[in-house]
């Protein structure tokens, strides 16, 4: 593809993006009269995979609509930010990408703490939000009276339940126990699974914290091992989600895991030893084992527009790719329906749309004032990681 020409986003424009982002930087203006997109994420460190993935999927989305005639007669423009996976990076990057850039929407927030410290100023702004990753339950639910955060990913407290059905139907587990990484998104999931297990009758063997540099959690691990635990809920990040596997391994613990999608987002099936491909992990979405036309058709525009992509096993985590891909595309259609890139009308521009038929799924009256969350548990998916794919399992 051609680098910025004809207001198209392009591969040579992302070809750094892999790795190689600097901890803030912006993609070429396209052209001075263009839709602005903002974009705050994990571009380098542990989870740079994941903010790579999510890139890759509003490039595509932003390329296929500017090859139809853009937005509102322009072309979108993407332009990116380092958060290095830290909240007040993340909030400057806001205040910058909104005060100086001029984004109509920004979208970002790759973790919870993250999305948590750009909510308010979002909301005081009035400049649309939209979560790609960050499920922490608060992110959407965040009280304003004036809501100006959307969300196509996976949500806490629904994952929560999903989490615990899982454990219990398909595992036996009568006394789990709790894995959380210690931070607001470990607090969400906390409040989530606790409310679960209430409302299924079962009680909690223990509930365990875990830090994002911690290099071993075997003192965690064994309280819950002497407690009863006959599974574990892990709620973390790629780091600290290997560290509770590789110390599961050291103790010779065979005791099931059940987990958030957090290990989806890097180096995990490397970084955790033998015991990454017996997690099993919630997704809103995989190309392995999909055999829709729209997935097939969506994964050769990724090879041609990344030749690095041979197959789905390089797209990992596809979830980033296409939560971002399809909350592109319902940014698009909620900027025509705004006819204007006034952020309070691009807000009732996402409840005016009626339907799109996406990558994850055909939504239809996505977002309302009353849930601005476009997916659900009818979309969760269960997986595990083989030989570096994360494939579906029953």
């Amino acid at each position: 593809m051609k680098n910025f020409l004809n207001g198209k986003l392009t591969r040579r424009a992302l070809g750094g993006v892999a790795v190689a982002a600097a901890a803030a930087f912006a993609l070429p203006a396209m052209a001075q009269d263009s839709v602005k997109i903002g974009l705050i994420a994990s571009l380098s460190g542990p989870s740079a995979k994941s903010g790579e993935a999510i890139t890759r999927g509003m490039a595509l989305a932003i390329d296929e609509i500017n090859a139809s005639g853009g937005v509102l007669g322009k072309p979108l423009e993407l332009v990116r930010r380092d958060d290095e996976g830290n909240p007040g990076k993340g909030l400057t990057a806001a205040r910058e990408l909104i005060q100086r850039e001029g984004v109509a929407v920004l979208f970002g927030g790759l973790q919870t703490p993250v999305s948590l410290a750009i909510v308010p100023y979002v909301n005081q702004t009035k400049v649309p939000f939209m979560g790609p990753w960050a499920a922490g339950t608060p992110i959407t639910k965040n009280g304003a009276e004036e809501n100006y955060v959307f969300r196509v990913s996976a949500v806490d407290e629904m994952v929560d339940v999903a989490l615990v059905e899982r454990a219990m139907t398909v595992h036996g587990a009568k006394n789990p126990g709790m894995m959380l990484i210690n931070n607001p998104w470990g607090e969400s999931n906390e409040k989530g699974l606790t409310a679960a297990l209430e409302a299924k009758g079962l009680p909690t063997a223990g509930i365990e914290r875990v830090e994002a540099n911690d290099i071993d959690v075997v003192p965690q691990l064994t309280r819950l091992k002497e407690a009863g635990a006959d599974a574990i809920f892990m709620v973390a990040n790629v780091g600290p989600s290997a560290q509770v596997m590789k110390s599961l391994e050291r103790m010779g613990w065979d005791v099931p895991v059940v987990s958030h999608w957090g290990p989806a987002g890097g180096r995990f099936s490397e970084l955790a030893g033998p015991r990454a491909k017996t997690v099993e992990m919630i997704q809103t979405f995989t190309f392995s084992g999909n055999d829709s036309p729209k997935a097939a058709a969506t994964l050769d525009a990724l090879k041609a527009m990344f030749p690095e992509i041979k197959s789905a096993a390089d797209v990992t985590p596809a979830v980033g790719i296409a939560n971002a891909y399809d909350a592109l595309h319902l940014t698009a259609l909620a900027i025509a329906n705004a006819g204007s890139l006034d952020g309070p009308a691009i807000r009732e521009g996402y409840y005016a749309i009626d339907s799109y038929d996406g990558l994850i799924k055909s939504y239809s009256k996505p977002f309302t004032p009353n849930d601005q969350d476009a997916l659900g548990p009818e979309d969760y998916v269960f997986t595990r990681f083989i030989d570096g794919e994360i494939i579906p399992i029953d």
